[in-house]
């Protein structure tokens, strides 16, 4: 009847040094909004072109994201991690020294994009995935997007008080040497798919089964579509929040304020995801997320807009921020298991940064087109609904298989 003889133990060392290497990856990528204004204002450059490095970062996160969850499935996470932090060092010190739009779009976009790709939530949380009981692993990849969260609230006030401090510039480089760091914390999650505790009972298949099965399944196909809604929404936020603030006469130190407390309470929301996520419906859940996200940015567009609103919006948002992170890996690992969960894990990821490419490329282009972000904001509250609607009918359980996928 003990809680010890039902429930296993948490493989704390993997998911302290995989919550670890979230919280870095996630960091600076998600502080890139600060950059924007003092780089534009020594390079001469637009927004469109910052808006593209930042688009093109989030569409590489995206395309590299399923390709290095199938390597890590086969060769070890940590060595895609042990990448990781040597791509995105490189991506920011090239974007560091950038005199002319394509080093930028290189670094910035590029390789930062693959860097993040290689050590994101969905390579640490498919290796938490194997660790775990399933029944404990709403909880873990709630621990684990948490982390992700303090990460961006450690690094919005440290981005902005290092660029007061050095400049744009060096900033980056002592960002890039931070991510020095993640290959040192990779060798606790070195296994692959084969050595984690819950893949060894799971059902024999190839990764082109795998792909095939997936891309035939209704539910699996719905929760991809709707997570590239997510994808949109909070690379919008993201990159032009900051400079949108600038824009309706609100303190720049509000946009330092408001990103910091999205960082605090999307720590708060992802736990609170996670235990949620365990008790009720995950896509009934996911789909008030979203309702809640758009409501979240009607009010504050229609009410007058003043410091204290946009705490109000950020407290807020920060609490729907990547609460949707744990219920749609865990939907992921319940429809078909662990076996190539980084990789479809990483499929569905890819909807996500192909959201996150035109929430950031739109907000730049029709920014300069029209001289203001309105018209990307409401796109967003439409999205929103979009997303409810299809994640309704999502089932959470298990692929049909002619065989059983646990012994």
């Amino acid at each position: 009847m003990s809680a010890t003889t039902t429930r296993p133990a948490l493989p704390w060392l993997i998911i302290v040094a995989g919550s670890l290497i979230a919280m870095l990856t996630f960091g600076p990528r998600s502080a890139m909004g600060f950059f924007q204004l003092p780089m534009l204002n020594d390079t001469g450059w637009d927004r469109s072109t910052f808006g593209l490095a930042m688009a093109i970062q989030n569409l590489c996160w995206g395309l590299g994201q399923p390709l290095f969850g199938a390597l890590a499935d086969k060769y070890g996470t940590g060595r895609m991690l042990t990448l990781s932090g040597a791509l995105y060092a490189l991506g920011l010190f090239t974007m560091a020294h950038a005199d002319a739009p394509v080093w930028l779009h290189i670094g910035g976009g590029v390789l930062v994009g693959l860097g993040v790709a290689a050590g994101s939530f969905g390579i640490v949380l498919s290796a938490f995935a194997r660790n775990v009981a399933p029944e404990q692993r709403s909880l873990a990849f709630g621990i684990g997007t948490a982390a992700g969260s303090a990460g961006m609230f450690l690094f919005a006030p440290l981005s902005q008080g290092l660029i007061s401090a050095f400049g744009w510039s060096d900033s980056l480089v002592y960002l890039g040497l931070m991510m020095l760091i993640v290959p040192l914390l990779a060798w606790p999650l070195r296994g692959n798919a084969k050595s984690g505790k819950q893949s060894r009972r799971e059902f024999e298949q190839s990764a082109g089964e795998a792909l095939r099965e997936a891309f035939g399944h209704r539910s699996y196909l719905l929760l991809t579509s709707g997570f590239f809604v997510c994808g949109f929404q909070v690379a919008f936020i993201t990159a032009h929040f900051p400079a949108y603030l600038g824009d309706i006469g609100i303190d720049a130190r509000y946009a330092v304020i408001a990103m910091a407390l999205i960082g605090f309470f999307n720590v708060i929301g992802s736990l609170a995801s996670g235990v949620i996520g365990q008790r009720y419906s995950k896509p009934y859940f996911l789909a008030w997320i979203y309702l809640a996200r758009s409501l979240a940015v009607t009010l504050f567009l229609l009410l007058p807009q003043s410091p204290a609103s946009v705490i109000v919006f950020a407290i807020v948002m920060g609490l729907l921020w990547l609460s949707t992170v744990p219920p749609t890996n865990a939907l992921v690992a319940i429809m078909f298991g662990t076996r190539h969960l980084g990789m479809l894990g990483g499929i569905v990821f890819l909807s996500h940064q192909v959201g996150s490419f035109l929430g950031v490329w739109m907000g730049g282009y029709l920014y300069d087109k029209f001289g203001s972000y309105d018209a990307v904001w409401w796109f967003g509250v439409a999205l929103g609904i979009f997303a409810a609607i299809v994640h309704w009918p999502i089932r959470e359980s298990a692929v049909e298989r002619g065989l059983p996928a646990a012994a």
